[in-house]
């Protein structure tokens, strides 16, 4: 397995990802968006010219925020998710961003010790932030240039 930065190639397999894994998921055209923009880094996990998952990110003032981390179903509990999620946290920190946060959640157990095992902190809770099903989220942070 390949982690490469997000290219247009990929725009369509991450897309149908997104509709396979989120009840709210980004438009393709959302997506490409991301290409465009100078805030944003987002990783794919390649194998055999097939898209795994991918994460993606937007730093505004060192600060990053995870907006999604998502991995094929057929291809998960494989270290997959762990492995995007840390060369994101590498790759932010090339860039000299301060931190990495995000959301999840609340229910989703899983997700929460794979951040915690990779160093992340609960810094606090985002009452009804997700919708269909309306949830919590947990928020998470992790400090990449202390």
């Amino acid at each position: 397995m390949e982690i490469v930065r997000m290219s247009e190639a990929h725009v369509a397999e991450i897309a149908a990802l997104e509709r396979e894994c989120f009840s709210l998921p980004w438009s393709e055209a959302s997506i490409r968006s991301e290409l465009r923009n100078e805030l944003s880094l987002w990783l794919v996990a390649v194998e055999d010219c097939r898209m795994l998952g991918y994460v993606g990110s937007q730093t505004v003032l060192g600060e990053s925020d995870m907006m999604n981390l998502a991995v094929r179903p057929d291809f998960r509990r494989r270290g997959i998710g762990r492995a995007l999620v840390e060369a994101l946290c590498e790759a932010l920190r090339v860039e000299k961003a301060i931190s990495l946060t995000l959301e999840v959640r609340a229910s989703n157990e899983a997700a929460k010790a794979l951040y915690a095992a990779l160093g992340f902190t609960s810094v606090g809770c985002r009452p009804r932030y997700y919708s269909r099903p309306t949830e919590d989220a947990e928020l998470f942070r992790k400090e990449l240039n202390p």
